[in-house]
């Protein structure tokens, strides 16, 4: 078995870990029928998916019962972490100031969320000052 820190999630793995993220634990069932909502899926292409995560350590499985049961054994975060930090080297050349211009300037922002991003910007430089 592969470990997971090496690895980055396809988009459809990034479903599953999304729906597994929220739900905590869930049968393949529950995913499949999550996915169902959004795209085509088949059963066995779910099932087969969330087999193959698990041989690459992204799931975790318990065989306990007659229903397997999955969880996500990596982190939201970390996974998003992992993700932005090569978007920012491959498509931003490592500018992390490029990103938030790009995103600020092509996307509607809520008063809430420049709220928060304001603070989470004053907080940075309360940091630095230390």
């Amino acid at each position: 078995m592969s470990t997971a820190k090496n690895n980055k999630p396809t988009e459809s793995e990034l479903e599953i870990l999304r729906i597994l993220w929220e739900k905590g634990a869930a049968t393949v069932r529950d995913v499949h029928d999550e996915l169902s909502k959004s795209k085509d899926a088949g059963y066995t292409t779910t099932l087969k998916l969330m087999q193959i995560m698990h041989e690459k350590g992204y799931l975790e499985r318990d065989a306990s019962s007659k229903t397997h049961v999955y969880t996500a054994a990596i982190s939201q975060e970390n996974t998003q972490q992992q993700l932005l930090n090569k978007m920012i080297d491959t498509v931003f050349n490592g500018s992390a100031s490029q990103l938030v211009m790009q995103a600020l300037g092509h996307h509607t922002s809520s008063k809430e969320e420049l709220d928060k991003i304001r603070q989470y910007l004053n907080d940075i430089e309360d940091q630095q000052k230390r």
